[in-house]
């Protein structure tokens, strides 16, 4: 007990000096950089004040910074130390980059096979232990390199994705009549991530099963609800345990005993649509009653020599579910910028009503004509972004902000900081899509500000598919509500859980057309 009271009184200490006392704060909180121009090293690089084994985690312990606000403690250590920045979490060092002109320089010296560090960690180490191929996300190397090649024509050729367009728009029909009958006396649908997220399977299953799953059917509710949860329960996790100390890689702690359970549901569900989908197009192929259009996407990865079962497996399972934690908020933020913005919206839905001509099913021709809801989407990517950095492992030394970065070292290029900057946007506080239309000020920005899916070989593979879902989706709605958000209700607030997401219901009034 009395151990126990002279820890708690030992922190509360630390807590009430980094706080407080102007004098000693100084000590606890940075290694500042000098006001010089030659080359420094690694060491130098300004960040907060590390303690033993911990590192910085004293910091989120303590209260001083909040893991599920880690985007503002970007901002708080732009703007306190400067654009590069060390952080250490535990043993791990990483060095944040905040300048244009750094993220520029590791891009250019990048090869064909630039190294990563897994979003998720996590996820890493449950497939590593269920022997379960890392997927695209958690290899690097000649191994990426040979998955990346086996999908790049599947899944990043606009003609290969634009096929799926009439599936698509078929699965976006039926949840316009889902929002229709959600709504609620005030017009709000408070499911609304949830079924923005069936939307989400639904599409992707489409994609990589060839079938419709059912997921707004009554009968499926469960089931689909199970899966949405346990998608929740893994970002979450990821995120509090990325900032702990890494127990949980050596005993089962209840956290992790969490993720592991959420991520069975997720990979069991998917390995089995998986199976049934490679027996189908079996049997079919044995009763030579296969046709060319038949699982184009399950067809094409099967005929892959250089894939295993395994590889075809969890390639399926990225595309399946990773629109989950990236498109779904992504749509809610959208919904909710236009909601909040209605000179925008009403602009959009001119747009819409000139290029479609009142018809409701949409051609690629249509889609492909809609510049100024493109241009809304990348402007709700700058003020309501759904991820904080593109992270990398270097493969040479760098010269960084002056400082000389060593090969091997995990940097993390974190441009958020600048997405309301009035140095690098004009009216950075105000929502104007019109500055990425063509002719406008969106030449002129530093174009590795704004980089939503990634930089290079090692961008999202799924992009295609997230901007056309995002597409048909805001188009369809838009086609069908007016969207309004209540003057009572508070301003929408992100939460970091791996990557950004509402932290409450969002909670837009549709109202039919």
């Amino acid at each position: 007990m009395m151990l126990k009271l002279r820890w708690k009184s030992h922190f509360l200490c630390l807590r009430s000096i980094y706080r407080l006392d102007p004098c000693k704060k100084k000590f606890f909180t940075e290694i500042s950089a000098k006001d010089n121009t030659h080359t420094r090293p690694l060491s130098e690089i300004p960040g907060p004040f590390c303690l033993p084994v911990l590192g910085n985690l004293h910091l989120y312990k303590l209260g001083i910074y909040n893991v599920l606000k880690y985007h503002e403690v970007l901002d708080q250590l732009y703007h306190k130390y400067g654009p590069i920045v060390k952080q250490k979490i535990g043993s791990k060092t990483i060095i944040h980059l905040f300048s244009p002109d750094d993220a520029k320089t590791v891009y250019y010296n990048e090869d064909k096979t630039p190294f990563v560090v897994p979003l998720q960690e996590t996820i890493q180490i449950y497939r590593e232990r269920g022997e379960y191929s890392p997927g695209l996300g958690n290899t690097n190397g000649e191994t990426w390199y040979r998955l990346r090649n086996a999908v790049r024509h599947l899944m990043l050729q606009p003609r290969d994705v634009q096929g799926y367009l009439p599936g698509v728009q078929s699965i976006a029909n039926d949840l316009i009549e889902t929002l229709h009958s959600k709504r609620d006396s005030k017009n709000q649908i408070i499911t609304l991530q949830d079924e923005l997220g069936k939307y989400s399977q639904e599409a992707s299953g489409f994609v990589c099963f060839d079938r419709r799953l059912g997921y707004f059917s009554k009968d499926k509710q469960k089931h689909v609800k199970d899966i949405l949860d346990a998608n929740h329960t893994v970002f979450y996790n990821s995120a509090l345990l990325k900032f702990s100390l890494p127990f949980y890689k050596y005993l089962n702690t209840p956290k992790w005993n969490q993720l592991v359970a959420a991520e069975n549901i997720i990979m069991s569900n998917a390995i089995r649509l998986v199976n049934e989908t490679i027996e189908n197009l079996s049997a079919l192929e044995s009763r030579g009653e296969l046709s060319n259009d038949q699982f184009p996407f399950m067809k094409s990865l099967l005929a892959k020599k250089e894939l295993s079962r395994e590889d075809v497996t969890v390639i399926t399972l990225s595309l399946y579910s990773d629109g989950l934690s990236t498109t779904v908020p992504s749509l809610l933020f959208n919904i909710y910028c236009l909601a909040m913005n209605q000179d925008v919206q009403e602009t959009a839905y001119k747009e819409i009503c000139e290029v479609t001509k009142g018809s409701k099913t949409l051609t690629v021709s249509m889609v492909n004509q809609l510049s100024y809801l493109r241009a809304v989407i990348k402007e709700t990517f700058r003020v309501l972004p759904n991820g904080v950095e593109i992270a990398r492992i270097l493969k040479k030394d760098l010269l960084l902000s002056n400082f000389l970065v060593p090969a091997e070292t995990a940097i993390n290029i974190n441009m958020n900081v600048h997405y309301k900057s009035d140095e690098f946007f004009k009216d950075p506080h105000i929502f104007r899509p019109d500055r990425w239309m063509r002719g406008n000020e969106g030449s002129s920005i530093n174009p590795f500000i704004l980089i939503p899916f990634g930089h290079g070989t090692r961008s999202c593979t799924g992009k295609r598919f997230a901007e056309q879902d995002m597409a048909v989706v805001l188009c369809k709605i838009l086609q069908n509500f007016k969207l309004e958000y209540p003057a009572k209700e508070k301003p929408l607030e992100v939460v970091y859980k791996t990557l950004l997401f509402p932290k409450d219901p969002v909670r837009v009034q549709f109202v039919p057309r």
